[in-house]
């Protein structure tokens, strides 16, 4: 056979492998009116932490309809519980926040989430609870703002490592990443206001994948970098402004920006190469379920969605 015969089959058998990877790619389908809204309310408030548990529930920690939950909204639960289906499982944290951020779900089923603001004796603060609403840990000191072992400025998000460690990301008023043990005793931190690789600007979002890498949404520095659970720095993902990031136990990463990339984008953790862009929402907060749909809370547009998987 000839170098051009070859060649030309090469080209041809590309082609193929290339038209059928396109044919195997999910397309997701935005599901209207889901899920339902508790009695009384007419529509979303700033809605930004979104959290799938191992049965396919959806955690929802929001800002009490609004743009937070003080003001006349105390008596507005902030944490909403789904079924599979959509309908509303239990709701509770009602009068305990100020302005709800990040949030996790932790291999036991307990919510964790974290308090970006503060005032009146509350915020500045990280609450576990366990599935029916009981405060298991709070870690930082209700309404002091700080930058000591016990108090933040802002805590944005929150991530359990395999081993059971609390890592916070204190982004909103420091520029840190604080490990804490699973008993909530502080064991260290890194990080500090730059530009240089360690360094951070508004550390937004984190997250571990399965060899137990934290990604960490160093947002204003329009960037993701990855460490090791000792804070050393492994990798770093340029030109992407992260405000939620979601990683699945197969290592496919959802990545939240609204302000850059303007949509949700899906990528594989090991090299950050990109499989898809969602542009149909303006996220901050982002998970995907065992089914391979896609849901996200937007804090501009005021919104929950649900992308339905179709394909792929």
């Amino acid at each position: 056979m000839s170098k051009t015969s070859r060649a030309g089959l090469t080209l041809v058998a590309a082609a193929a492998a290339m038209l059928g990877a396109q044919e195997a790619t999910a397309q997701y389908e935005l599901v209207d009116g889901w899920p339902e809204l508790p009695r009384g309310a007419t529509g979303w408030g700033q809605t930004i932490g979104i959290e799938i548990d191992d049965q396919d529930h959806l955690w929802v920690f929001h800002r009490c309809f609004a743009g937070n939950c003080i003001q006349g909204r105390e008596n507005v639960s902030p944490v909403l519980h789904y079924d599979a289906d959509g309908r509303i499982v239990r709701h509770f944290g009602a009068g305990m926040f100020v302005w709800p951020h990040g949030s996790t779900v932790d291999e036991d089923g307990n919510l964790w989430v974290t308090d970006a603001r503060g005032g009146e004796g509350k915020g500045h603060h990280v609450v576990k609870f366990d599935r029916n609403g009981q405060v298991l840990m709070t870690i930082g000191t209700p309404g002091v703002a700080g930058v000591g072992e016990n108090t933040f400025d802002g805590p944005a998000d929150v991530a359990i490592a395999p081993d059971g460690n609390i890592f916070i990301a204190d982004g909103h008023g420091n520029d840190r990443i604080v490990k804490f043990s699973p008993e909530g005793e502080y064991l260290m931190e890194w990080g500090q206001e730059g530009t240089l690789l360690g360094e951070f600007n508004e550390p937004h979002t984190i997250a571990f994948d399965s060899q137990g890498r934290l990604f960490v949404g160093d947002r204003m520095n329009q960037r993701i970098q990855v460490f090791d659970q000792d804070g050393r720095f492994l990798a770093v993902w340029p030109a992407i402004m992260a405000s939620g990031i979601h990683i699945t136990e197969d290592d496919i990463v959802l990545v939240a920006d609204y302000q850059l990339r303007k949509g949700i984008v899906i990528a594989n953790a090991s090299d950050f190469s990109e499989i898809d862009v969602i542009d149909e929402s303006l996220p901050e907060g982002v998970a995907m379920d065992s089914m391979g749909n896609i849901y996200s809370g937007e804090v501009i547009y005021q919104d929950l969605k649900k992308f339905e998987k179709i394909g792929g």
